[in-house]
């Protein structure tokens, strides 16, 4: 079978501290950002192959020797809510759900001190089994990938035949008490863009919250062409012709959605425009790859390597101020509309969203 292979980006070994930086021990950055939400990256694995993020034949997965233990990674967690402010844990892939122990990784980092939110992405497949289960461990809310409500359809986008084990996925977790329970939609010119308001009134049917996020250039084919992407106007405009939509007037702070009322409420959908109105300006994010990288942006082409630490003989606070290092040099934005843009080496599988 062929494969691309990821691709790693340059690695910054031990970042240069900057004597400038405060003696703060938060992730803070020169432009007044602090990080307290860790995107946490558990496997580059996926059991679907969707067309805007990898080849039908798949990927050159990660050699098992290079992903974080699990007792490396809760070292790590432990260090990012202990010593350096983080009070948000999102477990990412890949596919999450392929992670084993899962349930115990989030049983003990919800043991933490603070005790930190943790939620989790997925694309559902295995979740109906699992919500339950997920959900007594310590999740508190979750999203669920899902761009098309047309079987045949998911089968296209995602090269597998699987929406019902999706929406089984999102009734057990709405069932589990999970709330709210989230729906990720990405939309593509000229395949499922007529679906807007049809997923729409799908997730204000069944009590979900619907997230429609621009198609990003994080695929492995690194096809991605800014003129081929549903942009979030044009998004509002779709769903202006079947709904009325408010700002729902909570404050946004760090959250990458917009969010509005439909029909004045209580539902609500939101619109992640990353790409065409970016809120780098109020990024609160800091993202760990499941190999042990720290990356201070999606869209970043370096990275801070904490495994090597961590298979060392570094101390806790050690790493910690490496973390707070690679973080306080975090650019003021992703670039994209810069006109030397490069997008980043690793597909957005092997980074975590």
């Amino acid at each position: 079978m062929n494969t691309i292979s990821l691709g790693l980006p340059a690695v910054r070994q031990t970042p240069e501290a900057d004597p400038s930086r405060p003696a703060d021990p938060r992730l803070v950055d020169t432009f007044g950002r602090v990080a307290t939400d860790l995107r946490i990256s558990l496997t580059d694995r996926c059991n679907l192959r969707c067309t805007y993020c990898m080849p039908a034949e798949g990927l050159e997965w990660m050699p098992r020797e290079e992903q974080l233990t699990d007792a490396e990674l809760l070292r790590l967690i432990g260090i990012a809510v202990g010593r350096l402010g983080i009070r948000e844990l999102r477990f990412t892939g890949g596919e999450p759900l392929l992670r084993k122990g899962l349930e115990e990784l989030v049983a003990a980092s919800a043991a933490l001190e603070p005790r930190p939110d943790i939620s989790l992405t997925t694309n559902g497949i295995g979740l109906a089994r699992r919500a339950a289960a997920l959900t007594a461990a310590g999740v508190n809310r979750l999203n669920v990938s899902l761009d098309t409500l047309r079987p045949e359809r998911f089968a296209s986008i995602t090269r597998r035949d699987r929406i019902s084990d999706v929406l089984d996925g999102l009734a057990a977790a709405r069932a589990a008490g999970l709330d709210p329970v989230k729906i990720n939609s990405v939309l593509l010119r000229g395949v499922n863009d007529d679906e807007a308001t049809d997923l729409l009134a799908f997730a204000v049917e069944h009590g979900y919250e619907l997230r429609f996020i621009e198609q990003m250039p994080l695929d492995a084919q690194h096809g991605w062409e800014r003129s081929e992407m549903v942009t979030a106007g044009e998004i509002m405009e779709r769903l202006a012709t079947r709904f009325t939509l408010t700002p729902d007037g909570e404050a946004r702070g760090g959250a990458p959605a917009e969010r509005f009322l439909v029909d004045g409420g209580p539902a609500r959908v939101g619109v992640i425009a990353s790409v065409t109105r970016p809120f780098c300006g109020a990024c609160d994010r800091t993202r760990l790859t499941s190999d042990g990288q720290v990356r201070t942006c999606l869209f970043a082409r370096s990275e801070t390597d904490l495994r090597a630490l961590l298979r060392g003989s570094a101390s806790d606070e050690e790493i910690a101020d490496v973390w707070r290092t690679a973080m306080w040099g975090k650019l003021a934005g992703h670039g994209i509309d810069d006109p030397g843009f490069l997008q980043p080496d690793r597909p957005m599988s092997a980074i975590g969203g």
